[in-house]
C-alpha cells in the first residue's frame, strides 16, 4: 500500500530533478560570478568575496533603480488587473462580434514586446512621430511634444504601454476564470433582486480570487524582469532616468563590462521576486484559511 501511494512521487522525480537542474545551475553559477573579480570579457580573474554587492550597495544609481522598479511593478501591475477584468467581464458576455472583439484584444500578445517597443518609440518621435501628428492635426497641440525627453513623463508613457501589452495575457486568464464559474449561483442572486454591482462584488470577486492571484504573481514575475519596453525606447534615460533594475543591470554587463556587479544585482533581483512570491502564497493561503474558519463558525 505504502509502495503504491510512493508510486506518483517515484514518477515525477526525474522531471523533478530536471527541472531543479535548468534553474538551480544558473543561479548557482551566477552566485560564484557575483563573488568573482570579473573582466568585460568575461574572464575571471580570482576571488573577491562581497566586494560587488558592497559596490552595489553603495551606488546610488542601484537605490534610484529599485525604487523605480519598485513603481514599474505595482503601476502596470494594479493597472493591468483594474482594466482586464472589466474587459474580461465584457468579453465573457454574449454579442454580436463576440469572437472577433476577443480576437482583436489578443492581437497585441502575438507580437514582439521589442517590435512593439519600437513602433511606440517612433510613434512618440518629437519631431515625425503619430501622436504628434494627430494632435497637431486636431487642433489639440500646436507644437510638437517631446514625448520621452524628460524622465518623469518618458517614464509615466513606458508605464502606460507596460499596462497596454499586459492587458491581453491577463485578459485570457481572467476570461478562462469566469468561463469556469457556476452561473446558478448568479441565477439565484438574480431571482433575489441583486444587483449587478452587488453580484459583481459577492460572487464574481470571490470566485475569481484565485485566478486574480494568479494573474498576479505571473505578472509581477514578467513586469519586473521586462527589458524590451524601457530599453528600446529610452535605454533607461534620459540621465538614468528611467532605469530599473533590468536595464541598469544590463548597461552594467553590456556596455560597461562590469559583469560581477551586475551578476550580484541579478541575485539581488532574484531574492527580492523570491521573497515577494513566498510572503504572497503565505498571505492567500493565510487568508484561505481564515475563509474557510469563518465558513465552517457559520454553518
Amino acid at each position: 500500500m505504502k509502495a503504491f501511494r510512493a508510486t506518483p512521487l517515484l514518477m515525477i522525480i526525474p522531471s523533478l530533478l530536471l527541472a531543479m537542474f535548468i534553474i538551480g545551475y544558473p543561479i548557482i553559477d551566477l552566485a560564484y560570478t557575483s563573488m568573482q573579480q570579473v573582466s568585460r570579457f568575461g574572464q575571471l580573474r580570482g576571488f573577491n568575496g562581497m566586494a560587488n554587492f558592497a559596490e552595489v550597495f553603495s551606488d546610488p544609481l542601484f537605490y534610484a533603480s529599485l525604487i523605480r522598479t519598485g513603481i514599474w511593478t505595482v503601476a502596470v501591475v494594479g493597472g493591468t488587473l483594474i482594466l482586464s477584468l472589466p474587459i474580461a467581464m465584457i468579453l465573457n458576455d454574449e454579442f454580436y462580434g463576440r469572437g472577433m472583439a476577443r480576437v482583436i484584444i489578443m492581437l497585441p500578445w502575438a507580437l514582439s514586446l521589442t517590435m512593439t517597443a519600437v513602433v511606440w518609440r517612433w510613434a512618440l518621435n518629437g519631431r515625425a512621430g503619430l501622436l504628434n501628428a494627430s494632435l497637431m492635426g486636431m487642433g489639440i497641440s500646436h507644437e510638437p511634444i517631446e514625448w520621452l525627453a524628460t524622465a518623469p513623463v518618458a517614464f509615466t508613457t513606458e508605464i502606460l504601454i507596460g499596462i497596454l501589452v499586459s492587458i491581453p495575457f491577463t485578459t485570457t486568464i481572467f476570461l478562462g476564470g469566469l468561463s469556469s464559474l457556476p452561473q446558478d449561483a448568479y441565477e439565484a442572486s438574480m431571482v433575489d433582486g441583486a444587483t449587478r454591482w452587488k453580484q459583481f462584488r459577492f460572487l464574481t470577486l470571490p470566485l475569481m480570487r484565485p485566478f486574480i492571484n494568479i494573474a498576479i504573481v505571473l505578472n509581477v514575475i514578467y513586469v519586473f524582469n521586462s527589458l524590451p519596453i524601457i530599453w528600446v525606447m529610452t535605454e533607461g534615460g534620459p540621465a538614468n532616468g528611467t532605469d530599473i533594475l533590468v536595464t541598469y543591470l544590463y548597461k552594467l554587463a553590456f556596455r560597461f563590462g562590469q559583469l560581477g556587479k551586475a551578476s550580484a544585482i541579478s541575485l539581488i533581483m532574484f531574492g527580492v521576486l523570491f521573497v515577494f512570491i513566498i510572503i504572497y502564497v503565505i498571505m492567500v493561503m493565510r487568508n484561505e484559511d481564515d475563509g474557510g474558519a469563518a465558513g465552517e463558525a457559520a454553518e
